[in-house]
């Protein structure tokens, strides 16, 4: 602990000397083996999981993903459109004497066209590269036209361990943070203090912006998607290494602070995180329920059920994330 005489050090400068130091120094390439392809996943142990479902006390069950429907915040950024929805067959079909299955018999089909990170997702190891690499050292020519041969997101197929959420907004008294605001590692103590809660090996750390909140049902939902948004600073990837923690989702776009905190930088965060790290990232998750109940019973942990879809070769993934408690 610092003392009088012995004062903390001054914040460095966010540029990119300081984002290729965080690169280097928090990277996980190796730890698990030359053939990893999990990441900080590596943490969560079968002792993890069993502790995490013991948090499960009033059977309340919380969805976190935003509906799959035209109604969502894309509207054309990296060319990602919100999902179509579209019905095959349909009882009308059937009432019309149109499938002739048999006596009385009928059906309805519908398929579903949608960007894998369009709504409420996780990133793959495979999204993201940093001078040509990927996770674990893995070049980024292993992604291809026919997906990722590396990093992709069948390689989590089942994802359980403990959840804790962290409100930011509400640790400060507020209804949001604002577009450009950073959450840095004095304010994520801030609101673990706050909460009673801490934050250890393994747990997946769901950080509340409020962000979401304010402006979905708003045209366009207000610039939301690729927008400048409240998010984690560059300078939070030192506390999420030294919690050992195995993701982050939040209910922004992307997950860190917009503009990006390094001029020319697009999303520095992600190249410690994702990258160096193998941290899995989830984003636009819907919090807000979860956040109140949190609020009410005063308790900020719970188990977490949140596995991607088994998409082989995919460089993320929807998900439908269940906060139980």
């Amino acid at each position: 602990m610092s003392s009088a005489q012995d004062p903390s050090p001054a914040p460095r400068a966010l540029n990119r000397e300081l984002l290729d130091d965080y690169c280097e120094r928090f990277s996980n390439w190796g730890r698990w083996g030359q053939d990893d392809q999990r990441g900080a996943l590596n943490y969560i142990d079968e002792e993890k999981v069993r502790l995490a479902a013991q948090l499960v006390r009033r059977g309340a069950v919380f969805s976190l993903q935003l509906p799959l429907d035209d109604q969502g915040p894309q509207t054309g950024a990296f060319g990602r459109v919100n999902p179509i929805h579209q019905m095959v067959a349909t009882g009308t079909d059937h009432v019309a004497g149109r499938q002739p299955y048999g006596p009385g018999w009928g059906f309805a089909d519908d398929s579903l066209f949608l960007f894998l990170q369009g709504g409420s997702q996780w990133d793959a190891l495979s999204h993201v590269f940093r001078d040509g690499r990927m996770y674990n050292g893995y070049p980024a020519t292993e992604v291809g036209s026919q997906g990722a041969a590396r990093n992709g997101i069948e390689n989590v197929p089942a994802l359980a361990t403990r959840g804790v959420l962290l409100d930011v907004p509400r640790a400060l008294d507020r209804a949001s943070l604002e577009p450009g605001e950073a959450i840095g590692p004095d304010l994520l103590d801030r609101v673990c203090d706050a909460q009673g809660v801490t934050v250890g090996r393994g747990d997946v750390v769901l950080v509340r912006t409020g962000d979401m909140a304010q402006r979905r049902g708003r045209p366009g939902w207000d610039g939301y998607a690729a927008g400048d948004a409240p998010g984690l600073s560059l300078s939070s990837a030192p506390w999420l290494a030294e919690h050992e923690v195995a993701g982050v989702a939040s209910d922004t776009w992307g997950i860190e602070v917009r503009p990006n905190e390094i001029p020319g930088s697009f999303q520095p965060l992600h190249l410690v995180l994702l990258v160096s790290m193998g941290l899995m990232l989830g984003e636009i998750w819907h919090l807000d329920e979860l956040a109140e109940d949190c609020a009410e019973d005063g308790t900020y942990e719970f188990l977490l059920v949140a596995p991607p879809l088994v998409i082989p070769g995919a460089v993320g993934s929807p998900v439908n994330p269940q906060a139980i408690k």
